[in-house]
């Protein structure tokens, strides 16, 4: 798994690229955490890259959602491959994640997602 990083005015878009499994979730989860204590809050997640996420990748995502939330920020979705949004779809996550299929449409609607958290 690998992470590319780069702002959108207050937004921090993170390219995740390979398979977020069991041995890349830690990994995950420091990353996203890095992003919130460094003092960012609003995280966009460019998933075009991403092939495959397990139940410890979804785990690692929610906790960096909460880090979000707890910080007055959001996470949001883009760019999902249709296997990794299945997996997220059916674990439900789309109730509290907002999920865009472009990184445009995301950015575009930034003002609806961005800084809602808490």
């Amino acid at each position: 798994m690998d992470f590319e990083e780069e702002k959108h005015g207050e937004v921090v878009i993170g390219l995740v690229s390979g398979r977020v499994d069991g041995l890349a979730a830690p990994e995950f989860e420091q990353y996203l955490n890095g992003i919130v204590e460094r003092g960012d809050k609003d995280v966009l997640l460019d998933c075009s890259g991403m092939d495959y996420i397990s139940s410890a990748g979804l785990r690692a995502l929610l906790v960096g959602a909460r880090a979000c939330q707890q910080s007055g920020g959001n996470l949001a979705l883009c760019a999902l491959k249709p296997e990794c949004k299945k997996v997220l779809e059916v674990s439900g996550f789309f109730a509290f994640l907002e999920s865009f299929d472009t990184r445009e449409d995301a950015l575009a609607a930034e003002q609806d997602w961005a800084g809602r958290g808490a």
